[in-house]
């Protein structure tokens, strides 16, 4: 499948879709701030939950911001995989966008426990080949990530892009020979970009979170644009 729009190449989001992304997000209680707890530890400003994408409406509309963002991209893909669990049913809703719009891919997705009855195995739908475009919600250490890679690559597929909701910006942390959980001057976006050699398309990034706050003054909106500022000047990266 190629999308080809005749648009840049991944990159940066475009910034009116990212901006009419975000405040979807807070207007579906998605996208909230106080003091949130990450899973390096941190206490961050916001939270970004997928999960709370739970009706059909939220779910369709965020499978067109996806599927906007991927035909800006330019991004060319055989098939799309939602790794378990958050990825199944985004990988599904972007399937059927694409579909909608006259792109019928293949869609595949896995189970973190393998089946020992019927077709057995871990993997369920389409059989995994070509070029995987890899759909999730956000990516932050790149663990999920990295279980997806390999599971296309033993598949005999070739994990190709990522597609994600927001990209955090933030450092990405790692177990050093101590033990010791360390911050690292990149992030699991750039990560996979440079390390891996794959494209990356996000609908938007924590830059524009930023820009959508200082674009509201006033109010609760200048407390959250220090903190979430204040945070991306402590773990952020370029």
């Amino acid at each position: 499948m190629v999308l080809d729009t005749g648009a840049a190449k991944a990159g940066a989001p475009d910034a009116a879709l990212a901006q009419e992304f975000v405040q979807f997000c807070v207007d579906a209680g998605v996208l909230r701030f106080g003091e949130f707890k990450t899973k390096a530890g941190r206490m961050s400003p916001y939270f970004f939950n997928a999960g709370l994408f739970d009706d059909g409406a939220k779910l369709g509309r965020l499978a067109q911001f996806y599927a906007k963002a991927l035909v800006a991209s330019g991004i060319e893909f055989d098939m799309i995989f939602g790794p378990a669990y958050k990825g199944i049913p985004l990988g599904a809703a972007v399937s059927i966008e694409l579909a909608r719009l006259g792109r019928n891919v293949p869609f595949a997705y896995n189970r973190k426990e393998a089946k020992d009855h019927g077709e057995g195995g871990t993997l369920v739908g389409a059989p995994l080949k070509g070029r995987v475009l890899i759909v999730d919600d956000v990516m932050s250490a790149g663990t999920a990530a990295r279980e997806s890679i390999a599971l296309i690559r033993a598949a005999g597929a070739t994990p190709h892009a990522i597609a994600i909701a927001l990209d955090r910006q933030e450092k990405a942390t790692e177990v050093g020979n101590d033990g010791q959980v360390r911050d690292v001057n990149h992030s699991a976006v750039q990560y996979v970009q440079r390390e891996l050699g794959m494209q990356v398309c996000t609908i938007a990034r924590l830059a524009d979170l930023l820009h959508y706050l200082t674009a509201r003054s006033g109010g609760e909106f200048d407390s959250h644009r220090e903190r979430v500022l204040a945070y991306r000047q402590r773990y952020g990266v370029s």
